[in-house]
């Protein structure tokens, strides 16, 4: 058998049958079609069917309504009766016949899967149509079309009013800010899952079941919830629920939290056949809450530490006085001291401080020509960057009282460096000069006491003070684990 054209079947289709372009311009029309509607194809080709048969009425808006339904989505629509007027060839002036048609309008895709084509195939019902309506015809001897015909129409309303609803709950369900999807049968396959569904979990999930569609979910109670739900009809609804998810195949899992809600899908029997879930992601929200948590921990534990701190600096400061005016001098000093340390811990979140801003908030005053600073950039854990904020300060108030910045000619200078290895130690040195020593000598008195408590004591490290011929050195070793070091570099 020779083999057979589209052209030459298309032909001899003994229905009509026509095919329009996107823009609704006829592409081809067979003799059938040309038949009914009375006019030659050569008069169709190129030109739109609503400038070829105009209507302006409800009909010809249906008409171009269900084409351009079948360009936008891709599936069939039926017309199932609609009145049309023709215009009658070769009649004075302008004259139409009213004709009443069924159309079936189908999409002809292309490779990509567009829309290239509708191709149209319509029956002329006008004939049962006039026996429906002719008076002297009884209508219990008519056959059954008229009222299929009439059934159909009512079909096709109704059809039309359902879509349309049901078109505008899914374009509300696609655009709601929270995340929907609609799972069904046993096997909970997803029918629909809206856009922020799907952006959340980062992959298509559209037709398959949840267990293969997010297989990361198992030993989470997930399956089990969902199960429960369709098997026994019971609403889950959680809160802040915390589930471990796979955004990419070749991620490590990402810690998030939900709220969500399961609920039972089922017909007017009774019979449960899927479910509908809701969920919002809470992961910012809830990680925050955590986070504020721990830090009010924290800070309930840093106040008591520094209630302790300054108990301690008002009991060794008030002991023994003979001056109350100078004790209160030092205790307001040392609680100075002590809040600008909180001051910069603050400032980075009470995650670290760096040594030189705890050293120079208590020797900047003196200027650059009487203080020298410098060593590798170290990060002090908030407990010792307290700590070192009191030693410098008992340092620096010594030097201005009695040492070297006492005299209009001294000078302090502070370095200090780090030993690598397990047992790794900062080193500070703590030099002054240009003062007479010679009478001077360490007395026991509140500020070495502390020094001593604050180094040995907090942090378990060793303490050495000496006098030379011209000036004061301090040597502080305290473990490396006291501090973070982020960088080293030449902070002088």
């Amino acid at each position: 058998m020779d083999r057979l054209t589209f052209r030459q079947l298309f032909h001899a289709l003994p229905s009509p049958h026509m095919l329009l372009d996107r823009e609704l311009r006829y592409v081809a029309a067979n003799p059938a079609y040309e038949t009914a509607v009375m006019r030659r194809q050569s008069e169709l080709l190129g030109r739109r069917i609503d400038e070829a048969f105009p209507n302006p009425g409800a009909s010809g808006k249906r008409l171009i309504s269900s084409l351009l339904s079948v360009i936008e989505t891709g599936r069939p629509d039926t017309l199932a009766y609609i009145p049309y007027e023709i215009p009658v060839p070769g009649a004075q002036g302008c004259e139409f016949e009213t004709r009443y048609w069924t159309a079936v309008h189908s999409p002809l895709l292309d490779e990509k899967g567009e829309v290239l084509f509708v191709l149209q195939n319509t029956v002329d019902i006008s004939e049962l149509v006039k026996l429906r309506e002719a008076a002297t015809v009884p209508f219990r001897i008519l056959p059954g079309e008229l009222e299929l015909i009439q059934r159909a129409r009512e079909a096709e309303e109704a059809y039309r009013s359902v879509r349309d609803t049901s078109a505008a709950f899914r374009r509300l369900f696609e655009n709601a800010p929270g995340m929907v999807a609609v799972l069904q049968g046993e096997r909970h396959v997803f029918t629909f899952a809206n856009e922020a569904y799907q952006r959340f979990i980062g992959r298509p999930v559209l037709g398959m079941p949840m267990r293969e569609a997010l297989p990361e979910m198992e030993g989470q109670g997930v399956f089990e919830m969902l199960d429960e739900v369709f098997y026994e009809g019971r609403v889950r609804v959680l809160q802040g629920y915390r589930l471990l998810l796979r955004r990419q195949g070749d991620q490590p899992m990402e810690e998030t939290f939900l709220d969500f809600s399961y609920h039972p899908i089922q017909e007017a029997s009774g019979t449960i056949t899927g479910i509908f879930v809701q969920a919002y992601e809470r992961t910012g929200e809830i990680l925050f809450q955590q986070r504020q948590r721990l830090l009010l921990d924290e800070l309930n534990h840093r106040v008591k530490n520094t209630l302790s701190t300054v108990q301690s600096i008002a009991r060794q400061s008030f002991r023994g006085v003979q001056d109350p005016a100078l004790a209160q001098q030092a205790f307001d000093s040392r609680i100075q001291a002590l809040s600008k340390a909180h001051d910069v811990l603050s400032d980075r979140h009470w995650e670290s401080a760096e040594l030189t801003d705890i050293l120079m908030q208590e020797l900047a005053v003196y200027g650059a020509e009487r203080v020298t600073a410098s060593g590798a950039l170290t990060q002090l854990k908030p407990k010792a960057a307290i700590a070192f904020a009191m030693v410098f300060h008992e340092l620096s108030s010594n030097a201005s009282k009695y040492g070297g910045l006492a005299t209009p000619g001294g000078a302090v200078s502070v370095v200090w460096s780090r030993s690598s290895g397990p047992d790794g130690r900062l080193l500070v040195e703590w030099t002054e000069a240009g003062f007479d020593t010679g009478e001077l000598a360490l007395v026991p008195g509140f500020g070495l006491r502390m020094l001593q408590r604050i180094i040995t004591g907090e942090l378990d490290g060793t303490l050495e003070l000496a006098f030379r011929r011209d000036g004061l050195i301090c040597r502080i070793e305290v473990p490396l684990m006291e501090v973070e070091t982020v960088a080293s570099v030449d902070a002088g």
